[in-house]
């Protein structure tokens, strides 16, 4: 089993996702505030999943501009939950540092002018419990 194999079952583990249920009708990618910052948009994130084509993933600028609204979790007729896929391959880059958890410390050096303030108000909503 090939590693891109082996991280494509982990997104779909982590995700609790079937991104074969997924009829590309886009209406994730059309409700998503970030889609013209991103260069895999939702829709295409999942089809990178099905082909486990997550190295490309994983360089994407899409994994860190989704900002975890999961309007496309909301919108999609076939409950694929696009955005609970791109969560569980932050999970996976992260993991790969050796380290799930950031430290309060280490969240200054990481702050990016680039990078909308949602997300971070979003991952403190998501994440704090």
């Amino acid at each position: 089993m090939t590693n891109q194999k082996k991280q494509a079952e982990l997104i779909q583990e982590i995700s609790g996702v079937n991104p074969l249920k997924c009829m590309k009708c886009g209406k994730c990618s059309a409700s998503c505030p970030s889609y013209n910052e991103m260069d895999i948009k939702p829709h295409q994130f999942v089809s990178y999943v099905i082909n486990e084509d997550i190295e490309s993933l994983v360089k994407s600028k899409s994994l860190w501009k989704c900002l975890s609204c999961f309007a496309c979790v909301q919108r999609c007729p076939r409950d694929v939950k696009p955005g609970k896929l791109i969560d569980a391959a932050r999970q996976i880059v992260e993991r790969q540092k050796d380290g799930d958890y950031l430290t309060a410390d280490e969240i200054p050096e990481l702050l990016d002018p680039e990078i909308p303030q949602q997300l971070l108000v979003s991952a403190f909503r998501r994440y704090r419990r």
